[in-house]
């Protein structure tokens, strides 16, 4: 039996989990367990449900989730989901599966709907994000992108940034990357800005974050949960088949994701989106 170890808590995040969940059972019908952890739960209890239930491996969503099960005494074959970033993102023990959407994907995406881009900027905290920006500058040269990326550890820091980038960017080839990132975006101050300053200047903007779009960025990639899932379910039967083999570890981009595009913002910048050959799965503002 395999057991998936989630946070017991609210919406939105009790849906995705559920739905990440409901992917894993359609790849493994009848050999899971799910366990819901309640806030603040003793280690020791999910010991004793997991040897109540007999269980010989561990899906962990959620950084809960994963909390728990990596400090189990008894170490059972163990992956996880549901997280953005770990401590130490480098050398994790298992392999987990980020929620930040793979930058490779981000930038056919950008290449598709903006054919005129050739250099990708963005802001970003190290302490957060190294190991993404690290997969994006190589993403980047394999698809003839320059990137131009910027440190910031804090919200003021970043948005000094973002007001000498602005000055910099021209329309006719950069874009603005906004990863999920609390150090260098926040949605109350200088998210609007940004989207403010990007639309009067013409900068495409393209984000990990779905509620960025509803604001006002071009596009966005956000995870497929239930496609999540089977991905975690394919992922743990080759960890139990590795038969002493070295396993895949180390924190891993999403690439199991679902298009958001901005059609007001797309007309804006004199686009067509619909004609790029993309999947899109939602068109904001909704009708």
């Amino acid at each position: 039996m395999i057991a998936v170890v989630y946070p017991d808590i609210a919406e939105p995040y009790r849906s995705a989990f559920s739905a990440i969940t409901r992917g894993i059972e359609e790849r493994l019908p009848g050999r899971i367990t799910r366990i819901a952890l309640p806030p603040e739960a003793p280690s020791s209890n999910l010991a004793d449900e997991l040897r109540t239930r007999n269980a010989k491996a561990v899906i962990a969503l959620g950084r809960s989730g994963l909390k728990a099960a990596s400090a189990l005494e008894r170490k059972l074959p163990l992956i996880a989901g549901g997280v953005l970033s770990v401590p130490d993102a480098d050398t994790p023990a298992w392999l987990i599966q980020s929620l930040a959407p793979d930058p490779a994907l981000l930038m056919s995406r950008l290449k598709a709907f903006v054919p005129r881009t050739r250099r990708i900027a963005v802001v970003y905290d190290p302490k957060q994000n190294e190991w993404l920006i690290r997969l994006a500058r190589e993403s980047a040269r394999a698809q003839g992108l320059d990137m131009l990326t910027l440190e910031a550890e804090d919200l003021k820091g970043a948005l000094k940034r973002y007001q000498d980038l602005m000055g910099q960017l021209q329309p006719k080839r950069d874009a603005l990357w906004l990863p999920q990132d609390s150090s260098t975006v926040d949605e109350s101050s200088v998210l609007p800005w940004l989207l403010r300053e990007s639309w009067e200047r013409g900068i495409p903007v393209f984000s990990s974050n779905v509620n960025h779009v509803r604001r006002g960025a071009l596009f966005a990639l956000y995870p497929d949960n239930a496609d999540m899932g089977r991905h975690l379910a394919g992922a743990i039967v080759a960890l139990l088949a590795a038969s002493g083999l070295q396993p895949a570890r180390g924190l891993q981009p999403l690439k199991q994701v679902l298009t958001a595009v901005n059609a007001r913002t797309a007309m804006h910048l004199g686009l067509d989106l619909q004609s790029s050959g993309q999947p899109i799965h939602l068109v904001l503002p909704e009708q």
